[in-house]
């Protein structure tokens, strides 16, 4: 909806003025029929219908567009012999009266296809309404009817050219229109102002300790008054000490007032800046209906198509949203009410007996946390998981192993990838597997995300998580290398407080558990390539997601959540690495606002090129745990926590390999004094294990303990042979072998 001034109305030409009410009770007509079909007998809604063609009719002959005038009094006809019961408006009748509604839209805009014909044919179907088959002959009604009108029919000039929207909704000699890179301009100004206000609070606590210190000096001089009060002084010596008296007392009261002054000063500036800053967020901001409005009919026409009874229920329709983000959510929430007509509600006849006939497709938009939660949700039949599940192992996108593994967010996630989709066959509506990518794309745009969930014969939700506004956004500000950056809070998945103890390894990544899942750790240092500072004992970590991967960022420190002024970058500089804004804290200083996409690209190539560091063994001032490495290879998960914790109980550091080829990964990644290794192992087995190492240049003086079932003489000389330092059964554990093995080759840990 556009507000206008009652002064900035003189500005508009009457054909504006027109194109304004039309689109207005336009709206008033879809929204009019729509509620009709669901609620024939809603008289209210049919005064509403006939108020709102008969507006239009008005407004049209003034304007001398004879058009727009006889398609608004068929559809004031035709409502009018509704409501005195001549007619019943079921389906058929609305079609073609939303049809009428659509011409008028077209006439407004000067854009009607097909020109005179498809004027008198709306007409003709408008009439037909009136003067069914079984009240009239059909062809002497509607000729008749056309006789009385079509002389009086006038298409706008086809010379004069169709007005862009802006053209629609702003004066011709007053311009209203300010651009976006104006508003990001203002929003910075009025940020700066903000700070502004806010650095006079320092000053003021400076004058404020000074006024302290004043007032101290003026008891020491009452003081020394009173000391010498009976003391024989010379005249001129009291005339000093009483003029320095009367001088502090002036100076603390000036002092007083000016501070006062100040104090008051900062407060209104303060407040001044904030009206300013939340003024020029508003003027960004619009209600949700205002992006929505053509759902409704959308959905309805697109079941009708496919055979299919659909209801769209919005609610949150005044949630305010940037206009930016609004424009861009169009699309995808076009193509997530498509899918979940199309693919989500089944026809009536499919539809389970305890629901309604007519399915139920609800769009929500609320604040939540300081974000903008928009859901879509289908009462259908779900995401079938198995065929999903087929598709994907079709597609060869994963195997049968991993698939058996995924959570069901994990397997949902593959319905966004591109040219994914579940149909076998193509239609127009569906099928080519570009409308969820395209949503994911589009989302992330924003700054946002989406996600999916089903449940089996109750329908599928697709939750949209994004900022309220472009201009601001809520961010979790952390301390890197003395550095401060901000993750918008969008785009992040936890913020955790993580204990060392809690740090595990796989494949020679360190990971830790949470919701079920393992997530990789990786320091931020490395990523944005900054030098590493001491940790405590307890890290700070910051859960990230792309796609269905999940990264822990360690920071050195969580400094909280804020809202921040976005200032977007200069465009001279180009694309900065891992940093998509910048914005000004309220000291004035300046702070990063981190891209979380490139940060995931950034981390995708370390993993990949095997460069990712322990943040392990990057902890400083701790507790030494030992000064000694040694890395267990076994894939019994048994037999390596037995080594472990019994080597770990003398002191020494250890870490774990799952098979072969993750030791081998491992030796060649890392720094050890040992390694020990069983023989019988997947993927590359503890004799190849030794023979890699032993054959390396760079490894071959590590020292090598295999520990094995197999105690036959041949098994211990191919070990032996191999280049094992020391052959021990499994049993070995059990009491001083193994351990005096290890302090043979590589010492005791000190304490």
């Amino acid at each position: 909806m556009t507000y206008l001034m009652a002064e900035d109305l003189s500005n508009f030409s009457m054909l504006d003025l027109f194109r304004l009410e039309a689109e207005s009770q336009v709206a008033i007509l879809v929204e009019g029929l729509l509620g009709l079909e669901q609620d024939p007998g809603a008289a209210d809604r049919l005064e509403a219908l006939m108020r709102a063609s008969h507006s239009i009719k008005g407004a049209a002959r003034i304007v001398n567009l004879n058009a727009a005038v006889q398609v608004a009094h068929a559809l004031e006809d035709v409502f009018v012999a509704a409501q005195q019961g001549h007619i019943c408006l079921s389906r058929t009748p609305i079609d073609t009266l939303l049809a009428g509604v659509d011409m008028l839209s077209h006439i407004a805009l000067g854009e009607i296809q097909g020109g005179p014909a498809a004027l008198e044919a709306i007409l003709i179907k408008l009439a037909a309404i009136l003067v069914p088959p079984q009240v009239a002959e059909p062809n002497t009604a509607i000729t008749a009817f056309i006789a009385t009108t079509a002389a009086l029919v006038e298409l706008p000039p086809a010379s004069e050219p169709a007005p862009s929207p802006s053209d629609r909704l702003e004066p011709r000699t007053r311009s209203l229109r300010v651009s976006a890179e104006s508003l990001d301009r203002l929003m910075g100004l009025a940020g700066e102002a903000l700070v502004e206000s806010r650095s006079l609070k320092p000053f003021t606590d400076s004058l404020l300790q000074l006024k302290r210190r004043e007032m101290q000096l003026v008891r020491v001089l009452e003081n020394l008054c009173e000391v010498l009060e009976g003391v024989d002084l010379p005249q001129q010596a009291r005339l000093l000490l009483a003029d320095a008296q009367h001088r502090s007392k002036e100076c603390a009261q000036t002092l007083s007032e000016r501070f006062e002054g100040l104090e008051a000063h900062g407060l209104r500036s303060t407040n001044l800046s904030h009206r300013l800053s939340e003024e020029v967020i508003t003027s960004r901001m619009r209600p949700f209906a205002d992006g929505v409005q053509g759902f409704a009919r959308m959905v309805r026409d697109l079941s009708h198509s496919l055979g299919k009874e659909v209801q769209l229920i919005i609610s949150g329709e005044n949630t305010q949203v940037d206009r930016e983000i609004l424009r861009q959510l169009e699309a995808p929430l076009g193509h997530l009410l498509r899918n979940a007509v199309d693919h989500g509600i089944e026809p009536p006849l499919e539809r389970s007996s305890l629901k309604p006939p007519q399915g139920t497709v609800r769009l929500e938009a609320q604040h939540m946390a300081g974000m903008l939660s928009v859901t879509v949700t289908d009462d259908g039949r779900g995401v079938d998981l198995v065929a999903l599940q087929r598709r994907i192992l079709e597609r060869g996108l994963a195997s049968a192993e991993m698939i058996g593994h995924m959570s069901e967010s994990e397997l949902l996630d593959f319905l966004f990838l591109p040219n994914f989709t579940t149909r076998n066959t193509v239609s127009e509506i569906s099928g080519r597997g570009v409308g969820l990518d395209v949503v994911r794309s589009m989302i992330k745009d924003t700054g946002g995300t989406v996600h999916a969930s089903t449940t089996a014969g109750q329908g599928t939700r697709f939750h949209l998580r994004l900022p309220v506004t472009r201009s601001v956004i809520r961010a979790v500000l952390v301390q890197i290398a003395r550095q401060r950056y901000a993750f918008p809070l969008a785009r992040i998945e936890r913020v955790i407080k993580l204990d060392r103890a809690n740090i595990e390894m796989l494949e020679n990544r360190q990971f830790f558990r949470w919701a079920g899942r393992c997530i990789g750790l990786v320091s931020a240092h490395q990523v944005l390539e900054l030098e590493e500072q001491a940790r405590t004992e307890e890290l700070s970590v910051v859960v990230i997601r792309d796609q269905s991967s999940y990264h822990g960022l360690v920071v050195d420190r969580l400094m909280g959540e804020q809202e921040l002024v976005v200032r977007t970058l200069d465009r001279r500089l180009g694309k900065v690495r891992d940093v998509s804004a910048a914005a000004v804290l309220e000291d004035g200083s300046l702070v990063w606002i981190l891209d979380i996409e490139d940060l995931a690209r950034s981390i995708d190539a370390l993993v990949s090129g095997g460069r990712i560091d322990k943040v392990r063994s990057m902890v400083a001032n701790l507790p030494v745990l030992a000064t000694k490495r040694i890395l267990v290879v076994d894939d019994s998960i048994t037999v390596r926590e037995v080594e472990r914790k019994l080597l770990r109980s003398r002191g020494y550091d250890v870490e774990v390999a799952v098979d072969g080829m993750d030791g081998w990964n491992a030796v060649r990644s890392g720094t050890y004094d040992l390694v020990v290794s069983d023989i019988d192992m997947p993927r590359l087995d503890g004799i190849e294990l030794v023979r890699l190492i032993k054959q390396d240049p760079k490894l071959k003086d590590l020292p090598v303990i295999i520990v094995s079932y197999k105690d036959r003489p041949e098994d211990r000389n191919r070990g032996l042979e191999a280049g094992a330092d020391y052959y021990l059964t499994k049993g070995s554990f059990h009491d001083q072998t193994l351990l005096n093995a290890v302090s043979d080759l590589i010492g005791e840990v000190e304490a």
